[in-house]
């Protein structure tokens, strides 16, 4: 199996602790989501901020609006820089996502980086390149745009997405 990653930043003209309170709440995941992906935290859910060992159950519909139950663990947290979910079930072999925040002149340069596999060996390579990276692409994308509606730009920055 291929190990496939991605990864993207952005400039949030905001504080650290605006975007830790924000990026660390796991109900606010549903506001970056495109809302075709029908993400839906399963209750009953906590509601806490992200903390090691953290469950996360919800659904999705990434295909063909099926139906997918995804439950993630927050696996490190080191409040108010960085915290990794990996996925214990759902459509892929192996996700491991790292969100990282660090303190920029003028705000918060956000950075994500997800490593993941999908299953099914060569079947699993093809559908990644007819349609599971460009999925992923549009998600991280969405998202780009959503937080640049919420947050602001910078003018320095704005519109740049890293590949």
């Amino acid at each position: 199996m291929a190990r496939h990653i991605l990864e993207r930043e952005q400039f949030l003209p905001i504080s650290l602790e605006q975007a830790w309170g924000f990026f660390s709440t796991p109900r606010n995941l549903a506001l970056i989501t495109p809302p075709e992906m029908g993400f839906v935290i399963q209750e009953p859910f906590d509601g806490r901020d992200a903390y090691t060992g953290q469950l996360i159950r919800y659904t999705v519909k990434p295909l063909l609006g099926i139906p997918l139950t995804w439950v993630t663990r927050i696996e490190e947290v080191q409040a108010p820089t960085r915290f990794v979910d990996t996925q214990l079930r759902g459509p892929y072999t192996l996700w491991w996502h790292l969100h990282t925040f660090e303190e920029v002149d003028g705000g918060v340069l956000m950075r994500d980086r997800v490593e993941y596999e999908l299953p099914l060996g060569p079947l699993g390579e093809l559908a990644h390149r007819l349609f599971v990276r460009r999925k992923l692409e549009r998600i991280f994308a969405y998202r780009f745009a959503v937080l640049e509606t919420r947050f602001g730009k910078d003018p320095k920055r704005s519109g740049q997405q890293a590949a």
